[in-house]
């Protein structure tokens, strides 16, 4: 099976931001109190994403879960190793990524759309399943931020679903909803698959991950710990964590 994704070695550092105290310092004297610092986001960090497979993304808050999808994404550049793409992706983060709250939801899928290189014309052909997914038929044509996050969250996948991209990331939106949307969501994200697209999913939801990946990869400090069967790696995610 050939690879959709291939990260080879990579290391991502966020530079610290500069206290107030430097700041000034910087203003007044044209230079910094202290010299500057950078956190260590990702190191040394290895990983194949198969073609066709839903790859679940575990780790700690802050572990680089959500940096490693942006870094697929190609919204984040790598300070070393490399990265390989094979197809269109599409990144689906937080309820609001992607979208404008001051443009209707009718006018966010054709932002949407428009950043992922499609036409208004064909975002108008998808527009009767994304209102009709979403369910929030009365409020898609109200400015998003009179939405609830639920409802973003909702138009959002509706979106991402809707154009079928190649390679599908979704980073913490899926357990959004009452229960009957989130099982319409993941079988919808199911027959992404089974059309041949690629997830690669960020949850805290081990349930979910059970039920839906091919396998799971733990991300620990910044590292690949583990990857592999979703029950055995979130095992090994417990052991290591000592969370319960």
């Amino acid at each position: 099976m050939k690879n959709a994704i291939e990260i080879d070695s990579i290391k991502f550092d966020f530079p610290r931001k500069q206290g107030i105290l430097s700041a000034v310092w910087a203003l007044l004297w044209g230079r910094n109190l202290s010299p500057k610092k950078s956190f260590k986001a990702l190191q040394n960090t290895t990983l194949d994403v198969k073609q066709g497979e839903v790859l679940g993304i575990i780790g700690r808050n802050g572990s680089g879960k959500s940096t490693l999808l942006r870094l697929m994404a190609g919204i984040y550049k790598p300070d070393g190793g490399g990265i390989r793409v094979r197809g269109r992706t599409s990144l689906l983060a937080g309820v609001r990524v992607g979208l404008n709250e001051n443009l209707t939801g009718r006018e966010n899928v054709h932002l949407y759309g428009s950043i992922l290189g499609h036409s208004q014309g064909a975002m108008d052909e998808m527009m009767e399943d994304i209102i009709s997914f979403s369910e929030i038929e009365e409020f898609f044509d109200q400015p998003l931020r009179t939405y609830s996050s639920g409802m973003r969250a909702r138009l959002g996948i509706a979106i991402a679903s809707a154009v079928e991209p190649e390679i599908l990331l979704i980073d913490e939106v899926l357990g959004v909803g009452d229960p009957q949307f989130r099982e319409k969501s993941k079988q919808r994200i199911l027959s992404l698959v089974k059309s041949t697209s690629t997830v690669v999913l960020v949850s805290h939801s081990f349930g979910l991950m059970r039920e839906i990946c091919d396998r799971v990869a733990f991300i620990h400090e910044g590292e690949i710990h583990s990857v592999g069967e979703p029950t055995a790696t979130i095992r090994t995610y417990y052991e290591v964590t000592g969370e319960k």
